[in-house]
């Protein structure tokens, strides 16, 4: 009967001490367990806004462009070296949705960009296209399809602030535009000449003065 009730004290010591350990164990675990959650929420928070403030990358030439892109840009090029407005009608017409030229429903580019160019002819506008081509650009995402969902933009001007130009490439805007329109851009903290916008499929969305 000694026997008996020995035994059955130690079944009991050795099941309180069990409990003790499994309390002990799951109150260390509880605090680990709320501190990784809390280190997770806090670095999903995070994440989006060192996305969000990643500079963009400029690029300069076509070596880093889709060959897409590059064959729009080299038809908008070649009209460009042609000094005649109307060869700039080929590389519009490949669009099947025509570029946004800023001006409302256009029945005719060519006829616009004549009445908008100072000359009257329209070399003003291959000129300027001449010249943004040439400058840096950016590849914006757009979609969930990062690469090929990006759309190209030049100049780089048109996504970076304008304030925050280096001397080098404020060198680089003045040679688009006036040092009295740098002044104003750099006031008003925008860039407000013109921008090219082709898709990474070589889709030209867009040429038109910035607002």
């Amino acid at each position: 009967m000694r026997h008996c009730v020995g035994t059955a004290f130690r079944i009991v010591g050795l099941f309180l001490v069990a409990q003790f350990c499994i309390v002990h164990c799951l109150g260390s675990a509880a605090p680990a367990r709320a501190q990784s959650a809390a280190t997770s929420q806090e670095g999903a928070k995070r994440e989006p806004a060192e996305k969000k403030a990643a500079p963009l990358k400029i690029a300069y030439g076509s070596d880093q462009l889709p060959p897409a892109v590059q064959d729009m840009r080299e038809a908008i090029l070649s009209a460009v070296a042609s000094g005649n407005i109307e060869e700039l009608r080929h590389a519009y017409e490949l669009n099947e949705l025509k570029p946004d030229l800023g001006g409302g429903p256009i029945a005719d580019p060519i006829a616009y960009w004549r009445q908008i160019s100072g000359d009257g002819a329209g070399l003003e506008i291959l000129a300027i296209l001449a010249g943004i081509l040439d400058s840096g650009f950016v590849a914006l995402a757009q979609g969930r399809d990062v690469e090929n969902a990006k759309v190209y933009v030049w100049p780089y001007f048109a996504e970076v602030p304008v304030a925050a130009l280096s001397p080098a490439q404020e060198v680089e805007l003045l040679r688009l535009v006036p040092p009295a329109m740098v002044r104003e851009m750099k006031a008003t903290g925008r860039y407000t000449y013109w921008r090219i916008a082709i898709g990474a499929d070589g889709t030209w969305h867009s040429f038109r003065r910035q607002p």
